[in-house]
């Protein structure tokens, strides 16, 4: 959520700089604003005459007024008075809070001043790129999905017999190797200091509204209605919202958590995309890096995110480059965000397997999540940042493309040979 005092401030930065990310109209927000502050103005100057009548009251009465005399009665109707108005503005600014509150809501993070401009994806820009020698040559590519059906890891038709379509059942080997790169990566992330996590998969309204998938992409999300429960998109979700409404030590900073979860998006929007194979289910598991940090360290912790995704794909040794998102591109709640492309040999192009964002103070705001300072007084928003690390599924994707040998067998790199106990499926 943006700063509403900032925004009050200075009205015309904040328009300028989400003007690069869209169409939004703050002059809404800023006339309601300035009609609830004009309210709460005429209040608090009648609550304190309210408070000032209620001593006069008492103290003519002490000083020997009849209580039922014109002077005591005087008072008693101004008092009567100015509580019918207080009984009216209250209501008023209620709801006036209210709105502005909802109106927040659906306004996105402004982009860091060091965000790239553009209107789209077209206008990402390549930071570099990893493994371009790897990269397969010279030889007839299948798909994953061939490959998997091939193998017999795979059974789509089943999958929509049992569900619907975009949806994947791995089977035998391809289950194992789900398991096996699931593992990989948590015991990766670990050694690089993550703690790791086993949260909830259904959250409550509160916490998608925290982290910024509620309100504005409730189509894209499975919902329980009877219960306000929500099947989660990522497991950003849930270990960001252990800490919602929590005042954390400083010396508790920073936070770093690394999840396995199963995710699960409706993907609006999407139809007639990817409806082969594990590029775009509805259901997929994904190990997810979350950190929590002062705001001094938010941009180095960017940064080592980044890293921390992408050794995933080194020590698979699996060809990938890492694009900066521009404005046009940035996800809702992110100031600054990095994507990992992982090399599809059969597409013949980079496909995003890691998004690695900044928030900033913007999910802590929403989900009011403050540290303080020892010998200090108040409290600051912490910072939030989260990454793929990685999406399984498109990781062995690419594993099973990048890895194909021309006999129809597929090799297992050296790292997941231990976790595997095989060197080919």
């Amino acid at each position: 959520m943006i700063d509403l005092k900032l925004l009050r401030e200075d009205p015309e930065t904040f328009q300028s700089r989400l003007a690069s990310r869209g169409s939004y109209d703050l002059q809404e927000i800023l006339a309601l604003d300035q009609r609830q502050r004009e309210i709460e103005q005429t209040r608090s100057q009648l609550q304190a005459r309210s408070n000032e009548i209620g001593k006069q009251v008492g103290q003519v009465i002490k000083q020997g007024a009849d209580p039922k005399g014109p002077e005591v009665q005087a008072l008693r109707a101004e008092g009567s008075q100015v509580k019918a108005q207080l009984s009216e503005l209250e209501p008023q600014e209620r709801e006036l809070k209210a709105a502005i509150a909802q109106q927040l809501l659906l306004i996105p993070n402004l982009p860091s001043p060091t965000t790239p401009l553009g209107r789209d994806e077209t206008e990402n820009v390549e930071v570099r790129r990893w493994g371009d020698e790897q990269i397969p040559q010279g030889q007839t590519l299948k798909p994953h999905w061939e490959i998997g059906e091939t193998l017999g890891i795979f059974q789509g038709e089943r999958s929509v017999k049992v569900a619907q379509s975009r949806f994947m059942t791995l089977v035998g080997a391809g289950a194992a190797l789900e398991r096996s790169l699931i593992a990989f990566m948590l015991d990766q992330q670990i050694q690089a200091g993550y703690i790791e996590v086993l949260p909830p998969i259904l959250v409550n309204s509160d916490s998608l509204t925290a982290t910024g998938q509620l309100p504005k992409f409730a189509e894209e999300s499975f919902q329980c209605v009877q219960d306000d429960l929500w099947l989660i998109p990522t497991a950003e979700v849930p270990v960001t919202n252990l800490y919602r409404d929590e005042v954390l030590e400083e010396s508790e900073l920073p936070i770093w958590h690394c999840s396995y979860t199963p995710c699960f998006r409706r993907e609006a929007g999407s139809y007639g995309r990817d409806t082969r194979g594990l590029i775009r289910l509805h259901q997929f598991n994904k190990v997810e890096l979350v950190k929590i940090v002062h705001p001094e360290r938010s941009e180095t912790e960017h940064q080592s995110l980044v890293e921390n995704a992408a050794n995933i794909l080194e020590l698979l040794q699996l060809p990938y480059r890492v694009v900066e998102l521009c404005t046009g591109d940035l996800g809702f709640g992110a100031a600054k965000c990095y994507d990992l492309e992982v090399w599809l040999p059969s597409a013949q192009t980079y496909r995003e397997i890691s998004s690695c964002s900044n928030f900033l103070d913007f999910q802590a705001r929403r989900g009011n999540i403050r540290f303080k300072t020892k010998g200090q007084k108040g409290t600051q928003f912490v910072h939030t940042l989260n990454g793929s690390g990685l999406a399984v599924g498109r990781t062995m994707a690419a594993l099973l493309e990048n890895y194909q040998q021309a006999d129809g067998r597929v090799a297992i790199p050296e790292v997941l040979q231990p976790y595997l106990g095989r060197e080919f499926l």
